[in-house]
């Protein structure tokens, strides 16, 4: 059933019960309103009663007969009284009961109509007068308890049944909406692992039953997606995987092609002139032929070294040591090209879990890219630091060089990509950007042409064995 027709039926249910409540308190409270109507006439009544009992004493002991007229005179008033809320006294206490108060008023005014016109102190008379009176008011003012505790009565049920009702409109609001809410929480849970799921590139979807209401609606909107998803990110691999080729397949033709026709024409010119040429002269060609076949190797093994990366030899290690050791390896290339070099290296680092040759490697081609972007001379600034949170240790290498393009710099970390023209083999910053991304690290490159360029590079601290056993296995896996 649908998320709204659970929450309608349920206001449904619980608008009824409060309305059954109501009606059942507003029927309580008519009676009790009827009740307390008569009991206000009952007192009323009470009182001429009281003073027909007094005028009844005033006749015994006095003998005034002027107190016979005068209770005579408030039981014709009573009676008319009483046939004027006739209605009210009837629906409270019912017509049998209305009908014997009438019975006793009339026999208490035969009584007092017999004793007045005797005229005389009858023993028997007085007797049957004062029981007719004492009849009458014990009558009422047994009635008037009577309905006066079922007053009480009627307002303690009441309470109670409102008090119950309160409870179990409560508890039924508070079990639906429990219901209701964990159900939508369950969808929503499912929604969220799916939304993560395809945020990883899981496009499975949701697997099982799914609910029919809207959270289910929703789901099989996200399925339908996913399997869109599936289908576009599968094209979209199969794209960038003919791109790469293409880019690959230009690049390596590109990089191969110069010292291919360099060979091609140096061996044309040993043919042509072999017999013209000394020693010295043919030794000197070989040694160009030699050099050119260097640097197709160098371009191969780069290109194995981008494609097929050497599996890391992880070690706990200090950050600060590795990288003074890639620059004593340079150090010989920056005095020839008279640049400064200035550490700002941080003692107290953390140590990292990394393959040093490799981070090394990285490190020689970030300073060797500094070289030749300030050559002849500049200053190449090193410094080591870590993140606030402390989860990383982070290393800057920056120059004071030309810079690099904006337009370039999406593209520098791209393969045979390179702003060095025939000089670059465009695979340095490629192969360094996957040594980086292999240790789950990043790189990042800032630049202002004119002023120079800042690699920083972020590497995860070593947090124990048992992560470093972590990070060699999924370098494993990999």
């Amino acid at each position: 059933m649908k998320i709204e027709n659970n929450i309608i039926l349920s206001n449904v249910f619980n608008i009824a019960l409060i309305l059954l409540v109501g009606f059942f308190a507003m029927q309580n409270l008519n009676v009790m309103l009827t009740k307390l109507r008569f009991v206000e006439i009952a007192d009323d009544l009470n009182a001429s009663f009281l003073e027909m009992r007094i005028s009844e004493k005033n006749y015994f002991l006095y003998g005034d007969e002027a107190a016979l007229f005068e209770i005579r005179d408030k039981i014709n008033n009573t009676m008319e009284s009483i046939e004027g809320v006739r209605n009210d006294i009837a629906r409270a206490i019912g017509e049998d009961n209305l009908e014997k108060l009438r019975d006793y008023l009339k026999r208490y005014s035969t009584a007092v109509e017999e004793m007045r016109r005797s005229g005389s102190r009858d023993i028997q008379m007085e007797t049957m007068l004062r029981a007719a009176g004492r009849k009458l008011r014990e009558f009422s003012e047994t009635t008037t308890r009577l309905e006066k505790r079922r007053v009480n009565e009627i307002i303690a049920n009441s309470k109670k049944v409102l008090f119950y009702s309160f409870w179990a409109i409560v508890v039924m609001a508070v079990v639906v909406s429990h219901f209701i809410s964990q159900k939508i929480l369950r969808s929503l849970r499912e929604i969220e692992k799916l939304a993560e799921s395809i945020s990883k590139g899981n496009f499975s979807g949701v697997s099982g039953v799914i609910p029919a209401d809207e959270f289910g609606a929703v789901m099989s909107a996200i399925n339908t997606m996913s399997e869109e998803l599936k289908t576009r990110e599968e094209e979209l691999i199969q794209s960038k995987k003919l791109a790469s080729l293409g880019v690959l397949t230009a690049g390596v033709a590109h990089e191969l092609t110069n010292p291919l026709n360099n060979i091609s024409m140096i061996a044309q010119n040993f043919v042509e002139y072999h017999d013209f040429l000394n020693r010295e002269n043919r030794i000197e060609l070989m040694r160009k032929v030699e050099g050119e076949a260097e640097r197709i190797q160098e371009i191969v093994r780069n290109l194995l070294d981008f494609s097929k990366p050497k599996e890391a030899n992880l070690k706990e290690a200090d950050i600060n040591d590795t990288l003074q050791k890639a620059l004593k390896l340079m150090q010989n290339t920056l005095d020839i090209s008279n640049i400064e070099t200035r550490l700002s290296l941080r003692p107290d680092l953390p140590h990292v879990f990394i393959d040093g040759h490799q981070i090394e490697q990285v490190f020689v081609n970030l300073i060797l890219n500094a070289v030749h972007a300030m050559s002849p001379s500049g200053t190449l600034y090193l410094a080591t630091g870590f993140s606030e949170n402390g989860d990383t240790v982070r290393i800057e290498v920056r120059d004071t060089g030309k810079g690099i393009q904006p337009e370039f710099l999406p593209h520098i970390f791209d393969p045979f990509f390179t702003t060095k023209g025939v000089g670059g083999t465009g695979l340095g910053l490629s192969v360094s950007y996957g040594i980086i991304k292999n240790h789950k690290g990043n790189v990042r490159v800032e630049s202002t042409v004119g002023a120079g360029t800042t690699f920083t590079i972020e590497l995860p601290v070593y947090k124990g064995k048992e992560a470093g056993d972590e990070q060699i296995q999924d370098n494993g896996d990999r």
